[in-house]
């Protein structure tokens, strides 16, 4: 059993904060501990594990990753549709995240949080918690 959310983003680019929607899946599912697999089915986008205590963090992770794959580099990609550097950031960054659960709630760091890293957006994405419960 699974259970779905949908984030909607709203730029080209961004981080969206999902731990919030991700516990609130764990705690449909009544999972005290176990471990937890989200996941994005998409190509475009990925998921991130870190701060979310600081807002410049996001920015800053999509600055890095357009300095390390700009934009302007799309004359030399082959795929029609033009956004090849998404999907190669969405494979660097990756669909999934496994996380711990501990008594009903993710084990994160003290300045972790969750986020789906859109690489091509605005869009409406789909994400997917799957637990495996030990309790």
């Amino acid at each position: 059993m699974y259970s779905t959310f949908q984030v909607n983003t709203h730029k080209k680019e961004e981080l969206v904060d999902i731990t919030a929607l991700a516990e609130k899946a764990i705690a449909e599912i009544n999972a005290t501990n176990g471990i937890c697999v989200v996941y994005v089915p998409h190509t475009t986008c990925g998921l991130i594990i870190n701060e979310n205590a600081d807002p410049a963090v996001c920015k800053d992770i999509i600055i890095g990753l357009n300095k390390f794959l700009p934009h302007d580099a799309l004359r030399e990609f082959m795929h029609a549709e033009g956004n090849s550097p998404a999907h190669i950031k969405s494979s660097l960054v990756g669909q999934y995240q496994v996380l711990l659960i501990e008594g009903g709630k993710i084990v994160l760091g003290t300045w972790q949080g969750i986020f789906l890293a859109e690489f091509d957006g605005p869009r409406e994405r789909k994400v997917l918690v799957k637990i495996a419960k030990t309790d």
